[in-house]
C-alpha cells in the first residue's frame, strides 16, 4: 500500500509539531485539552493500524483508512506552512517590534483566533483541492502541424495521462473521465501512461475495462506504458490492458490512417527501449509523426529527429503548491504546451493523482488537442 505510507512523514515528524502548538493555542481546560489529545490519539491510532495490519485487512477497510490518513497527511503539510509563517512573523517581531500593541496585550485571544482560522481554512482548502481531483477541467490546446502530405485538414486528440487506476482512482472517476471525453467527440484518444497505479487487482474487481470499452473515438483508442505499469504484477496488467480494447503500443509505430504516424514509445524505466531513429526507420517523413512518451525527458531527441508533436504525462505538475515551483528545476517542459525547433510539445498535468486526491496550484484535466495539418 505504497499510496497509504506517503503519509509516515506526516504522522511521524509534522503531527507531533502541530499537536505541540495546537496545545500552547487552545485554553488549559479539560473541555479544551480532552477533545484535541483524543482526536490526535485517534489519528494515530488508525495510522498505526493500517500500517501494521496491511497485509491483513480487508481492501475496503485499507482504503478507508488510506483516505482518511492521507488526508491528514495533506492537511497536515499546509497547517505545518500556516504555523512556521506564523514563527517567523513572531521572530521578525522579536527583532522589530512591529506587532500592534493590541496584539501583545491580548496574545491569549489572538492565538485562539488563529486556532479557528486554521480549524475553518483547511477543511475549505481540502474540499477544493479534492473537488480539482474528481471534477478534471477540460483543456482545449489549438496548434498546426505544418505537413503537407496528410490527406486531413484537421485532427481532435483526446489526451489522458497519469490515470492511476487503484485503491483511490476507481470505477466512478472512470466513467467520469469516459463520459468527458464522449463528449469531446475527438478523433482519436491516446492514454500516456500510469493507466494503472500500483496492482491490477482494483481494475479487475470492478470490471473497469468495461467502461474503457465505452471510449468513442473513430480512429481509435491507443495507450502507453508509464513507470507505473512496471510496478508489482506486470503481466497482469498486459492481460487486463487487452480487455481495454484499447491498442497498447510498445516501442511500436501505427498509422490510425494514411494521414499521420502514431509512435508509441515503452517507457524510460526499460532501459533497453527503441531509441527514436530505431523506430522512426523507414518510415515516411514528409508524413506527420506523433509521439506517446509518457515521461518527458527524451526532449533533445525528439527536437533532433524532428518529431511534430510529442504528448506526455508523468509530473502532474507537482500535483501538490509549491511542488510545481520545483518541477521547472527539474524538467526542461513541466507541463502545458512548448515548442523546441521544429516540434511542439504537450506535457499534461495528469487526469488521475497518484497518492491521495487532492490538488493544491494544479488541475487534473483532460487535454483536447485540435490540430491542424499546414500545406
Amino acid at each position: 500500500m505504497r499510496v497509504f505510507l506517503q503519509s509516515i512523514f506526516g504522522q511521524l515528524i509534522l503531527t507531533p509539531y502541530i499537536f505541540w502548538r495546537t496545545w500552547q493555542a487552545i485554553p488549559a481546560k479539560k473541555s479544551w485539552r480532552i477533545p484535541v489529545i483524543l482526536f490526535f490519539i485517534l489519528e494515530l491510532l488508525l495510522f498505526f493500524t493500517g500500517y501494521l495490519f496491511r497485509k491483513h485487512l480487508p481492501d475496503t477497510w485499507m482504503i478507508t483508512l488510506m483516505y482518511i490518513c492521507n488526508t491528514w497527511y495533506i492537511a497536515s503539510l499546509y497547517i505545518t506552512m500556516g504555523l512556521l509563517f506564523l514563527d517567523f512573523l513572531r521572530f521578525t517581531n522579536r527583532l522589530w517590534k512591529w506587532f500592534p500593541a493590541v496584539f501583545t496585550r491580548n496574545w491569549e485571544n489572538v492565538k485562539l483566533t488563529f486556532f479557528f482560522l486554521f480549524l475553518f481554512a483547511i477543511p475549505l482548502l481540502m474540499v477544493k483541492a479534492y473537488r480539482n481531483v474528481t471534477y478534471p477541467v477540460v483543456r482545449h490546446v489549438y496548434l498546426e502541424i505544418p505537413k503537407g502530405e496528410s490527406q486531413r485538414d484537421s485532427l481532435t486528440i483526446a489526451m489522458m495521462s497519469d490515470l492511476h487506476i487503484g485503491e483511490v482512482i476507481g470505477k466512478k472517476m472512470v466513467q467520469r473521465y469516459v463520459e468527458l471525453s464522449n463528449q469531446q467527440q475527438p478523433d482519436l484518444v491516446v492514454m500516456v501512461g500510469d493507466i494503472l497505479d500500483y496492482e491490477s487487482r482494483y481494475a479487475e474487481r470492478d470490471f473497469i475495462e468495461e467502461d474503457l470499452q465505452r471510449l468513442e473515438a473513430p480512429l481509435g483508442v491507443y495507450m502507453v506504458n508509464g513507470n507505473h505499469e512496471y510496478r508489482a504484477n506486470r503481466y497482469a496488467k498486459y492481460r487486463w490492458f487487452q480487455k481495454t480494447g484499447a491498442t497498447l503500443l510498445v516501442d511500436s509505430v501505427v498509422m490510425p490512417d494514411s494521414s499521420f504516424y502514431l509512435v508509441g514509445r515503452d517507457d524510460l524505466v526499460n532501459k533497453k527501449r527503441k531509441s527514436l531513429s530505431v523506430l522512426l526507420r523507414g518510415i515516411d517523413r514528409n508524413k506527420p509523426v506523433i509521439v506517446l512518451d509518457h515521461q518527458p525527458w527524451n526532449i533533445s531527441e525528439m527536437i533532433m529527429q524532428e518529431i511534430d508533436l510529442g504528448l506526455h504525462g508523468h509530473t502532474h505538475y507537482g500535483q501538490l503548491w509549491p511542488y510545481p515551483w520545483l518541477m521547472h528545476f527539474i524538467y526542461e517542459i513541466p507541463y502545458g504546451y512548448g515548442r523546441k525547433g521544429k516540434s511542439q510539445f504537450y506535457v499534461s498535468s495528469g487526469i488521475g493523482v497518484a497518492g491521495p486526491p487532492y490538488r493544491v496550484g494544479t488541475r487534473s484535466e483532460l487535454v483536447m488537442l485540435h490540430i491542424k495539418f499546414k500545406e
